[in-house]
């Protein structure tokens, strides 16, 4: 037996998981309810948790939406995982950062001397975290299918489509969608993607 884990993203739940069992009737389907919040805790919290799954079962595919995409390439996990589906899958964490440092007006000098920096919209900088995003830059190996929402607002196309080229992935656009799909135009372009993209 196969078995499916969903990996959720920031504000969402192993409970999520539950919407995937109808695409994979003969697999189990798990949630992942990662209790960590850096790339290197959080990769470690799964690479162990699909590890041992990867022995008792015949595949493990991979699920995994936003920051869990991420944390989930960050984990080493390549060797376990057969197939990989990536909903607006946070691809340059480094980028991401800084991004937000220019949004709050910080600088790398401040973040450094600082060590953690909160911002006005709920995120908290730290140059622990950015040191450790670039000195360890993603690999990742897995055949893997990408949907992304032509209004992320996370991430822009150039960037996604860069990594889905630089790691044979499969790219899906969907132009109305945003990072999150949410309304259900978006969760039914979601569900049609994932049937079509499972059969290839």
């Amino acid at each position: 037996m196969d078995i499916v884990v969903y990996v959720h993203g920031k504000g969402g739940s192993a409970a999520e998981a539950e919407h995937y069992r109808a695409f994979f009737p003969d697999a189990k389907v798990l949630g992942l309810d990662y209790q960590t919040f850096t790339p290197w805790e959080t990769g470690n919290e799964i690479r162990e948790i699909v590890r041992d799954l990867y022995e008792k079962y015949d595949n493990v595919v991979l699920i995994a939406n936003s920051i869990g995409a991420f944390f989930s390439m960050c984990g080493g996990i390549d060797a376990y995982v057969k197939q990989a589906y990536f909903i607006s899958p946070v691809v340059d964490m480094e980028m991401l950062i800084t991004n937000m440092m220019q949004w709050a007006q910080v600088t790398e000098k401040d973040l450094e001397e600082q060590g953690v920096i909160p911002t006005e919209f709920g995120e908290d900088l730290s140059w622990e975290y950015l040191s450790y995003v670039r000195s360890h830059p993603i690999q990742w190996t897995v055949p893997t299918q990408i949907l992304y929402g032509g209004h992320d607002n996370l991430t822009d196309y150039v960037t996604m489509q860069a990594f889905a080229d630089n790691h044979d992935a499969d790219l899906t656009v969907m132009e109305a969608g945003e990072h999150w799909f949410h309304t259900e135009e978006q969760r039914q372009f979601l569900d049609d993607w994932l049937w079509r993209v499972k059969g290839m």
